[in-house]
Parts: C-alpha cells; structure tokens; sequence
C-alpha cells in the first residue's frame, strides 16, 4: 500500500486517520496551539503499517489494548509512555523508541508537540510467525520484546536506520516497496531484524539455534518450485515453507546441498532464464526491462551489471545477437 499523505488542521480528523490505520484510541490536547498542523504519511501492507507522524501538538493518547506489536522511533524531539502496569519511560530521537506489546493498556503520556515519529505496526500474526521460521518451532506469544530499543548504536541503531529507509521507500511514488518480490524481502528484513535487535523471551534459544538440516528431498522440492515458478515473488520465508523447515534451517541445508544460498541460486535461475529469453527474443519486439522485469529484476543497473559479471557482455548486446 503506498503511504497516503495528510494535513490536518483538527483533532478528531487527526484522530479518525490514526484510528482507520492503527488503533482505536484517545486523545487529549495538553497545550492548545493556534494555526498547528498535523502532518501524517502512512502507508505499508496487511502485516506492516508505517506512519510518518507529526501531531504539531502536545498530546497525551490513550489506545488501550494495541493487539500488534509497536514501535515508535522518534525522529525528532521525544515522547513519554507507559504499558499495563509498567513505569512511565521515555523516548529521545537519535537515543531510543518505544516497544509496545500486543497486551497491555497503552498509554503515550506526552507526545512532544516538536516529536515527529516513526510509527511501525507489526501484526501479531507477522512477528510471531517469523519467530517460529527463525527458531523451528512453535511460539507462545506475546514475545516479551523490552520496552526501550537503544537505536544509538549497535543492532537497534542498524534496524533504526533500515526502518526510515522503508518508510521514505513507501512514500516515494516510484519506491519498490509495492513490487511483489523486493517489498515482501523488504518487510521480511524490517520483522527479522526486530527480533535480532531487541531482547525477548526467545533471545537465548535464537541464539543458540542450530536447527537440524533439511532432507535433500526438501530441498528438491524448493529448487522445482523455483525453476516451475522463476518469476514468483519467493522470499526466504516462502521457500522455507515449501521445505516443511524454518529460515535457518533452509539456508544451513542448501549451502551444504546446493553450495550456495537459495536467493542466490534464484537469481542465478533468474540470470539464465533472461539469457535465453533475449537470445531467442526480435529485438524488434521485445526489450532487455521487460523480459527482466518478468523474472523479478526490478533495478537495471544492478541487473546489467550482475548480467555483465556472469556472461561477460550486456544485456542489449545479447538481445541484438
């Protein structure tokens, strides 16, 4: 879904687009301003939603129960909040965000009327499944994920940084969070790197993991459902299930069947299936982005350069025989 942009100048229009893509929640102004605006961009798909958030005004919002996972990363100025019966914490752009967990009433204490923020929801279906993919093995949720992410450095720092360059993707008209292969990876990257960023109930068994290898006929399985499907948006948590395995498990066996990752072996598919298709192609007729384009190339200069390292000519030239 591309981000739909707002400006609002009141607060129970603000309200109604926080409530249509978030929550069903409350609000109180602490300090009325005059001529303040509101400024929201939010946009994302059914598991993720991303909000660009600018209320202009100090608030205090009440949303009782989220049902999702939450995260809001400030980007300037801060905000204070508390969950169920925790102690009221704070949040500092360029220091830490907030993490809500699906239980809980929630409550933003003060939302700074100079805080802009990132907001990410994460359903609980999105993240829990992606922990099972990761570990092998059902979850009991909520996760537990702490509170305060450290987004100063480190991993939290790393995942801070990813999640502002999806959101400026998903406002961006041309962005390629709505093409079906590289958004999907996009949103996978976005729940996993969240759980390797933040402390949890399943830190110490995700750490520990080492899953069992798949059997070679699991990983047959993937390879045809690729060479039947090479155009289909896979991501790792796709193939995986083909495989009846987690995440890791799929990566760990293929490299030790296969020698190399199965998103690399897909793009290799990929790479020879586009080789053929111009060699047999009317130049006439056809053009190096379409037929790349069929095959999940969604960048021209890292295919053709990709194209060039494996066949030691372009594209073009191979379409012109």
């Amino acid at each position: 879904m591309r981000a739909t942009t707002h400006q609002i100048s009141n607060v129970d229009e603000a309200l109604d687009i926080l409530r249509r893509n978030f929550y069903a929640l409350d609000a109180d102004v602490l300090r009325p301003a005059r001529n303040w605006t509101a400024r929201f961009a939010v946009g994302g798909s059914a598991g993720v939603t991303l909000g660009d958030l600018d209320f202009g005004l100090d608030v205090r919002v009440v949303a009782g129960e989220l049902g999702a996972y939450h995260v809001n990363l400030p980007l300037t100025g801060g905000l204070s909040w508390h969950q169920g019966r925790d102690e009221p914490r704070r949040a500092l752009a360029g220091q830490t965000a907030a993490v809500f967990e699906p239980v809980g009433d929630t409550v933003v204490d003060q939302w700074d009327s100079d805080c802009r923020i990132l907001a990410v929801k994460i359903t609980r279906a999105e993240l829990e499944t992606q922990l099972e993919r990761m570990l092998d093995r059902p979850v009991r949720g909520p996760v537990g994920l702490t509170p305060l992410l450290d987004i100063s450095r480190g991993p939290g720092a790393s995942w801070a940084r990813l999640a502002r360059m999806i959101a400026t993707d998903v406002n961006n008209p041309d962005g390629l969070t709505e093409h079906p292969v590289i958004g999907a990876r996009m949103r996978e990257t976005l729940v996993t790197g969240l759980l390797l960023a933040t402390d949890h109930r399943y830190r110490g068994p995700l750490d520990r993991q080492t899953p069992a290898l798949a059997a070679p006929g699991a990983i047959r399985r993937v390879v045809d459902a690729m060479r039947t499907q090479p155009g289909r948006p896979f991501t790792v948590a796709d193939l995986a299930e083909i495989a009846g395995v987690g995440s890791r498990a799929l990566q760990q066996s293929f490299a030790r069947y296969v020698g190399i990752p199965p998103m690399t072996y897909l793009k290799q598919l990929r790479l020879a299936l586009v080789h053929d298709s111009l060699r047999a192609a009317d130049p006439a007729a056809t053009t190096v982005a379409q037929v790349a384009y069929r095959y999940g190339f969604t960048h021209p200069g890292r295919f053709a350069a990709a194209y060039r390292e494996r066949y030691d000519t372009s594209p073009s030239e191979t379409l012109r025989g």
